[in-house]
């Protein structure tokens, strides 16, 4: 049997087989997607920026970042459009993370590793210190 779910967007049942969203959705998110693309397609509107757009149709910001991360809008075409970075909220045109971000996580990340192996090495000399124990040398006097 196929999955029926509630729609995120307005709560009606749907069987979810090929979109997280039901058909009626569907074709108003459509809609705003023909309306956006229809505004960015003529020349004077190819410089506007995701505010801008979003003023001048009425689309929701979140589904004018949608368009862009889905690469249905193409950030190559027009320069001023993007979406944010899932960390700092940054205007991004690919990927998740805007680059501050994602050398931030790196350097995080290398900075713990290089602990780990401080961490590790310090741990095995004190292990070979303990399994080499306390040797005591006695030396024989002369017994007069």
């Amino acid at each position: 049997m196929k999955d029926v779910a509630n729609c995120p967007k307005c709560g009606k049942i749907f069987v979810k087989a090929l979109r997280p969203i039901c058909q009626h959705c569907h074709k108003e998110q459509e809609d705003h997607y023909d309306t956006v693309s229809t505004f960015m397609r003529k020349k004077q509107n190819r410089m506007a920026t995701i505010r801008e757009v979003h003023e001048k149709t009425g689309v929701d910001l979140t589904l004018i970042h949608q368009f862009v991360r889905e690469g249905r809008i193409q950030t190559k075409s027009f320069p001023n459009l993007g979406y944010p970075c899932e960390s700092c909220g940054e205007i991004i045109k690919e990927g998740r993370l805007c680059g501050g971000c994602t050398s931030n996580i790196t350097g995080g990340l290398d900075q713990l590793q290089k602990e780990k192996e401080f961490s590790e090495r310090k741990d095995s000399l004190r292990r070979a210190e303990r399994s080499q124990g306390a040797t005591t040398y006695h030396s024989i006097k002369d017994r007069l």
